[in-house]
């Protein structure tokens, strides 16, 4: 089974780092990209993804908004929230938005590796 991925996030370097360490790995795929919540839901609409790799601080609208905007479109697309150290409170939040899972930034390839693991099992 190949997991299709989308990967959300302002910085393009870091979307760029999540795509290298994604497509490094056997049986990942990223079906596209977004850099605001807006387009994140939007992507999530056309794509379908299984994992959504979402950043929390984004412009438009946020990780924690998009999250419950594609939650509550009641598909089965996990989202493994990408947060950078120190933002305990916005995890929280995120959790209650329904998110199934996160990171914490820098990242490194084994941890993304095991966020998406742990929220596809």
């Amino acid at each position: 089974m190949v997991v299709k991925i989308l990967v959300v996030d302002d910085s393009q370097f870091m979307r760029k780092l999540l795509t290298r360490i994604l497509e490094s790995q056997p049986g990942y795929t990223i079906v596209g990209e977004a850099e605001n919540g807006v387009e994140a839901v939007e992507k999530a609409k056309q794509l379908n993804p299984d994992v959504i790799m979402m950043d929390i601080v984004m412009p438009i609208k946020d990780g924690i908004k998009a999250t419950a905007e594609i939650k509550g479109l009641g598909g089965q697309t996990k989202v493994v929230m990408c947060t950078s150290v120190g933002q305990e409170e916005k995890m929280k939040q995120a959790i209650m938005a329904g998110a199934d899972g996160y990171i914490t930034k820098p990242f490194q390839g084994p941890k993304v590796v095991e966020a998406i693991q742990g929220v596809l099992n």
